[in-house]
């Protein structure tokens, strides 16, 4: 983790030094807040029309993963673009825009969803999920205590 950090430190100032070199520094000085300006105001934009659409799932009562996971990337990109930075903007530029923003979430979903499932089989065995449902013996009435419950069902291994 401190090597990518490191990287990503050396990135920005490399960036920064080019970008100086080819513009100058009041240039440079301007880019930067004009992207941020820009970032904040795309965020503000882009995290709107997700709220707007976690709500009406919610409203709908759908699931709202892709909704909520949309919501996070845009609070991830707007944090990206206002921290200084030519390669934190261009992160966060395309953490804002829906085609990348959707390949960033399909593969972040797959990410958790491995997760669980391997944090789960360490705290508790193998996950199985058991889709069933009581069902009283046939023919006669089913008294609580005299007979045992018998359930069908399937097992889904996950």
């Amino acid at each position: 983790m401190a090597v990518a950090f490191l990287l990503y430190v050396f990135a920005e100032i490399a960036a920064i030094w080019a970008v100086g070199s080819a513009v100058g520094v009041l240039g440079t000085l301007g880019l930067l807040l004009a992207g941020a300006f820009l970032g904040s105001w795309l965020a503000r934009r882009e995290g709107g029309k997700a709220m707007r659409a976690f709500m009406s799932a919610a409203r709908a009562g759908q699931p709202a993963e892709k909704e909520l996971t949309d919501g996070m990337l845009v609070a991830l990109g707007g944090v990206l673009i206002l921290v200084p930075g030519f390669v934190s903007d261009v992160l966060g530029l395309l953490l804002m825009l829906p085609p990348s923003r959707a390949v960033v979430r399909r593969w972040w979903l797959k990410r958790v969803e491995k997760r669980a499932v391997r944090f789960a089989n360490q705290r508790r065995g193998p996950v199985m999920v058991v889709d069933s449902e009581v069902v009283p013996p046939t023919g006669e009435p089913r008294r609580d205590r005299d007979q045992p419950t018998v359930i069908e069902g399937r097992v889904i291994e996950g």
